[in-house]
């Protein structure tokens, strides 16, 4: 217990191991984010990391987490700008789709996806709610259109839910860089689909 002690008052702040995670994953890709390359990186070792955040799977879920609260503050941002809803959804979209190959939130947030299918309840709880805050910010984004009669007519939240089931299927071939899939094309596509969708004119709308 005595060890357990020392350990909790010499170990770098938890977000410090967060980003650092997010930096490895960044620079030298996912397989290469293990704990014991972890814990050389933020001076623990891979017990004390263990220690700290239980298993691997947890890790990758904090990290993850904290990655997304950086974003939702953007997200927060550009919501909260002025101009018109079709504006501001093309930057959620922007926001939303990958990079690049291998960006790494994406990267972990396929890897956090994959090892769901083993979570408990706790860890499935938590990726809702990563998923239910970027669900409603879209919901009311698009209410807000079309009450401002920018957008057909939609039921909002059964279009969110569409919207980001053609995101999240975009997102993924960009972050694995299937070919003939980039984001520029992405983004072109999402772009055409949402002015067929809403009745809108696109980024011309101010």
């Amino acid at each position: 217990m005595a060890g357990a002690a020392r350990a909790r008052r010499n170990a770098p702040p938890r977000e410090e191991v967060l980003a650092a995670a997010m930096e490895m994953i960044a620079e030298r890709g996912l397989e290469k984010l293990t704990m014991a390359a972890l814990g050389r990186e933020v001076g623990m070792s891979s017990g004390h990391l263990l220690y700290y955040f239980g298993s691997k799977d947890e890790l990758l879920l904090r990290t993850l987490e904290w990655s997304e609260s950086r974003l939702g503050a953007g997200r927060a941002r550009l919501l909260a700008a002025g101009g018109s809803a079709r504006r501001r959804l093309d930057a959620y979209v922007d926001l939303y789709v990958p990079d690049g190959h291998r960006d790494p939130h994406w990267t972990l947030w396929l890897e956090v996806w994959n090892r769901s299918q083993n979570a408990d309840d706790d860890a499935r709880d938590r990726q809702a709610a990563i998923e239910g805050a970027w669900h409603r910010d879209l919901v009311a984004l698009i209410a807000e259109g079309v009450s401002r009669g920018e957008f057909r007519p939609v039921d909002a939240d059964r279009f969110a839910a569409r919207l980001r089931a053609l995101l999240d299927g975009f997102s993924i071939h960009v972050a694995i860089g299937l070919r003939g899939t980039d984001r520029t094309r992405v983004l072109g596509h999402v772009g055409e689909f949402l002015d067929e969708a809403l009745g809108t004119a696109g980024p011309a709308n101010v």
